[in-house]
């Protein structure tokens, strides 16, 4: 294998670990449900900024891909991309402390 030929895999295997990652710090900044006030401060003040969420919520997808790539022997399948979304999701909800919302 030549080094375009893994290179251009390594990135279409990391592509929807991106997509997913910008896509759900981006919708997270537009829901008017997490800057709300909470007191004497914003809970927009309490988050990390969008680079170290977009970095965490990257980093959590492509060790799923990682292990959806181990447990199943094929990368982009739909179980993996599940659970892609829901690491994700989870983790977003961490970083953004839904839990006192």
């Amino acid at each position: 294998m030549t080094f375009y030929l893994l290179a251009n895999h390594l990135l279409n295997t990391v592509a929807p670990a991106a997509f997913l990652a910008l896509l759900m710090v981006s919708l997270s900044a537009l829901l008017p449900f997490f800057s709300r006030k909470t007191g004497r401060q914003s809970a927009r003040l309490n988050r990390p900024g969008w680079r170290g969420q977009f970095a965490v919520v990257f980093t959590v997808n492509v060790l799923v891909t990682a292990a959806g790539l181990v447990f199943l022997g094929h990368d982009g399948r739909w179980l993996t991309y599940a659970a892609m979304a829901l690491a994700s999701a989870l983790v977003q909800w961490l970083l953004l402390r839904g839990w006192k919302a």
